[in-house]
């Protein structure tokens, strides 16, 4: 049996590197809270003054010490530091928001990013053009400023806005490969395909009957221009 001596020294560096990391992580967790307060924010007043509230419900994740390491291993990052994560990996903080209507995705899509504060760094509009599965969502990668004691920072953030039948969908289609380990039948592939279709459908159907029982104009609300595009 082999008996490694662990010298002072090393716990003190290993401690260290240990607080620098929770505090990285912290950065990214002040960045999430910022960004489920505008939509909080965005929520009330619509609730107070249009009697509508357009958000379902908001959702958010920071990414474990674990999945960051392996994204580091899936990137190809060599010789990691916190500044070069920092500049690889942008969805460690992530909020995903599930709304009523795919208007209403477009509609807080751009009242929170037409905020000034916010940078929107990059845009994935999986509604307007889905993947290849069928998965739908608008992606956007946002940089929102974090005011700490040594001085104002900006965090990126992924925001993820979808409809109820959207999420739904795409929860299932996840369980269904995490099941599988990715190896998914052809033929459980072709009805994950068909539902996706189905949502879509059911989506625009719902949303119709809105207008219809409330009397409300059809919106007009095609998708926004993405500032950067990166599918």
């Amino acid at each position: 049996m082999t008996t490694i001596e662990v010298t002072e020294d090393a716990i003190r560096q290993t401690r260290e590197l240990r607080d620098e990391f929770q505090r990285f992580l912290r950065e990214y967790e002040f960045g999430m809270r910022e960004v489920e307060t505008k939509i909080s924010i965005l929520r009330d007043e619509f609730l107070h003054d249009h009697a509508y509230n357009p958000i379902e419900h908001v959702k958010s994740r920071l990414k474990t010490p674990d999945s960051i390491v392996e994204k580091i291993a899936r990137k190809g990052i060599d010789e990691p530091d916190f500044e070069r994560i920092r500049e690889e990996i942008t969805d460690i903080a992530g909020v995903r928001v599930t709304c009523s209507f795919v208007a209403d995705v477009y509609q807080l899509f751009d009242l929170l990013t037409q905020q000034d504060d916010i940078t929107v760094r990059v845009v994935k509009d999986y509604i307007a053009e889905p993947k290849a599965n069928g998965y739908k969502s608008l992606h956007a990668i946002i940089e929102v400023p974090v005011f700490l004691s040594t001085g104002p920072l900006l965090v990126p953030v992924e925001v993820q806005f979808r409809t109820i039948a959207m999420d739904f969908w795409a929860s299932l289609e996840h369980k269904i490969y995490y099941k599988f380990s990715n190896q998914v039948p052809s033929h459980l592939v072709e009805s994950l395909s068909d539902a996706a279709e189905a949502a879509s459908e059911l989506d625009a159907r719902m949303e119709r009957l809105h207008r219809e029982a409330h009397g409300v104009p059809r919106r007009q609300l095609p998708p926004p221009p993405p500032r950067v595009v990166q599918v």
